[in-house]
């Protein structure tokens, strides 16, 4: 077997198990119901993940020492946190975080 292949098949087979590991689940809860005490529960996971994913990247870690703040992302946030806030509408916050970041990193 060749290198091509041998990348083609890894890339398919990887494609298979993600596109898998994402559908499956939708499948087999499709025929079932969850217990109210689950559905509430995991309603906090995107939440949960998406405040994770802020104070990661509010924060650069260097080695040896405490956090510092990532001042570009922090005054990215300010606009983005207000967005949110005032919209509740992902598209507008998203759109938000990207330009005010766009802008902070053009003017600095």
């Amino acid at each position: 077997m060749s290198s091509f292949e041998y990348i083609l098949l890894t890339i398919a087979g990887c494609g298979l198990v993600t596109w898998l590991s994402r559908v499956l689940p939708f499948l087999l809860l499709k025929k079932m119901t969850l217990p109210k005490l689950l559905v509430e529960y995991l309603s906090f996971v995107p939440i949960v993940i998406m405040s994770a994913l802020w104070i990661s990247n509010l924060f650069i870690q260097d080695l040896g020492h405490l956090p510092m703040i990532n001042w570009d992302n922090f005054g990215a946030s300010l606009p983005t946190l207000l967005a949110a806030i005032l919209t509740k509408n992902l598209l507008v916050i998203v759109l938000v975080g990207i330009f005010s970041l766009a802008l902070i990193q053009l003017v600095f």
